[in-house]
């Protein structure tokens, strides 16, 4: 493997493994910092994803931009060296304020994994594309049976050691970066940069107007409202429905990850081969929707444990969807492709864990007219049918 794709896949890693890192153990963190019981914990898990999203659907296009200009190199380089800055501030966080500031910064300069597909992009052949950015996701499923497992055993040394590790890791990483990676823009696709085109909701238009690109762009923000009730709920959802420890998160997380590595660093080529990229996506929406809808409702930690790799093999739809997109796209528009698709994903950040927590919020709290810790993954489960719904209405410009 040529060693600029090795460290774009470590890069993604890395960044999975610093958000696996912490899950564990942001409840205990939160109420560490500010008190308070599970429930409105959750709450401010919630706004600290949404405003963690809220920066990156701002900046997300103007970095996409950025690197179609500079280059990969450098916006990845200070990302990297930012967000290792940003691990190590939440670390010290004496208050939910400083937390706040730590995700407001992350969100900023959070351009490591649409950049890390921007380059990969650059580096493959049109019918390679879906198949390439599923090694990125099997990089980022990577990440994320190691940053649990870790995150969990050092959750055991107290909520903040976890976020010393993501520094130093991501720190780590810059520095190989420094040494291995070259730089994938050439003159032939470099592009002026404009600040036009970095406001989002111009780099929207700009890139919805690709033949058949619109149509896409609304199901893979619904599949992302949807998908977003795991990191947002999962920690909450667990501990209060089985009494799961950081410990047996982190278990069940990396249990999620072992599989969506295995499906999108393999398994998707033989999907994409069997079904297309349409069958993929079809494929991957429905049993997304079947397992949020048996997770809502199994009363038992084990089978839940079981259905998780289940519920991984939805896994496929993410870079069937891209490379879809990708071979629209011309090729000095694959950063800013990439940046948008980060927006999207980040208003869906915005929406889905102010959503999830609530509703979770709603029914566990005392005065909740009924108990139903399972809501979030019901309405996950709505959501995945709808985009299905909306996916199956573009037959005529999806191939």
């Amino acid at each position: 493997m040529r060693l600029p794709v090795l460290f774009l896949l470590v890069t993604v890693m890395i960044d999975a493994m610093g958000v696996g890192l912490i899950m564990p153990v942001m409840p205990d963190l939160i109420r560490e910092v500010n008190g308070g019981s599970l429930a409105r914990a959750a709450i401010w898990g919630g706004v600290l994803s949404t405003v963690f999203a809220v920066m990156q659907f701002l900046f997300s296009p103007g970095l996409g931009n950025l690197s179609d200009h500079f280059g990969r190199r450098p916006v990845l380089l200070v990302s990297l060296a930012v967000l290792a800055l940003d691990y190590l501030v939440m670390a010290l966080a004496g208050s939910i304020w400083l937390l706040l500031l730590g995700r407001v910064v992350g969100g900023i300069t959070s351009a490591t994994q649409a950049t890390a597909s921007a380059c990969m992009a650059d580096l493959s052949a049109p019918r390679d594309k879906a198949a390439n950015f599923g090694l990125i996701g099997a990089a980022f499923g990577l990440g994320f049976v190691m940053g649990p497992l870790i995150g969990g055993t050092l959750g055991a040394l107290g909520p903040r050691a976890p976020f010393y590790a993501a520094a130093l890791l991501a720190g780590a990483n810059f520095v190989f970066g420094l040494l291995v990676m070259r730089e994938t823009v050439t003159e032939r696709i470099r592009r002026p940069f404009t600040w036009t085109r970095a406001n989002p909701l111009r780099a929207f238009r700009a890139v919805a107007d690709l033949p058949g690109v619109r149509p896409l762009l609304w199901v893979f923000f619904v599949y992302s409202v949807a998908l977003y009730v795991y990191p947002a709920i999962w920690a909450y959802f667990t501990q209060e429905r089985f009494g799961w420890s950081p410990q047996v998160i982190g278990l069940s997380l990396a249990l999620f990850g072992i599989t969506v590595a295995l499906v999108q660093g393999g398994l998707i080529r033989v999907f994409l081969f069997r079904l297309g990229d349409r069958g993929t996506v079809i494929f991957g929406l429905v049993l997304d929707a079947l397992s949020a809808a048996l997770i809502a409702v199994v009363a038992s930690g084990t089978l839940v444990l079981i259905l998780t790799p289940i519920a991984a093999l939805g896994a496929v739809v993410v870079p069937a969807l891209q490379g879809i997109m990708s071979r629209r796209a011309p090729d000095d528009a694959q950063g800013e492709l990439q940046g948008v698709l980060t927006s999207v994903n980040a208003l869906a950040m915005i929406l889905s864990p102010l959503m999830m927590t609530t509703s979770f919020a709603a029914f566990t709290a005392e005065t909740a007219p009924i108990y139903l810790p399972g809501v979030p993954f019901l309405l996950a489960a709505v959501l995945l049918l709808g985009a299905l719904a909306l996916f199956l209405r573009t037959r005529s410009s999806v191939t």
